[in-house]
């Protein structure tokens, strides 16, 4: 329902920090926890928005696979790292914040889209 699998290349595990392309898990899912309208001004391309400041993140947990690889980000990477907590609090392990969206794209080499 809230998830959006993006098929990247790399199994490898995530490393310390944030990932560069090569080590991102495949079949990431990548959260954006901004707004609706910053989504749409531009997002990651096969991101699932999941606004953290509507309470979309609390909502959403249930539905998701807490086994799956997820990578979050946000405008500035602060709700995205709360939004992170909320899900290691509800027992996802790997869980990664990307920080902002340009820093989100830089790091997984995945394009900005409207």
């Amino acid at each position: 329902m809230f998830c959006h699998l993006i098929s990247l290349t790399a199994i490898l595990p995530l490393a310390a920090g944030t990932p560069s392309e090569s080590d991102l898990p495949e079949g990431a899912i990548i959260l954006d926890m901004r707004t609706p309208g910053e989504y749409a001004g531009g997002h990651l391309d096969g991101a699932q928005l999941v606004d953290f400041n509507a309470g979309e993140v609390q909502l959403a947990i249930p539905e998701l696979d807490p086994n799956a690889d997820y990578l979050v980000y946000c405008r500035s990477g602060n709700r995205s790292g709360q939004g992170m907590a909320l899900m290691q609090q509800a027992g996802f392990t790997s869980v990664t914040n990307l920080g902002s969206l340009e820093d989100a794209s830089a790091a997984t080499g995945i394009n900005i889209v409207q």
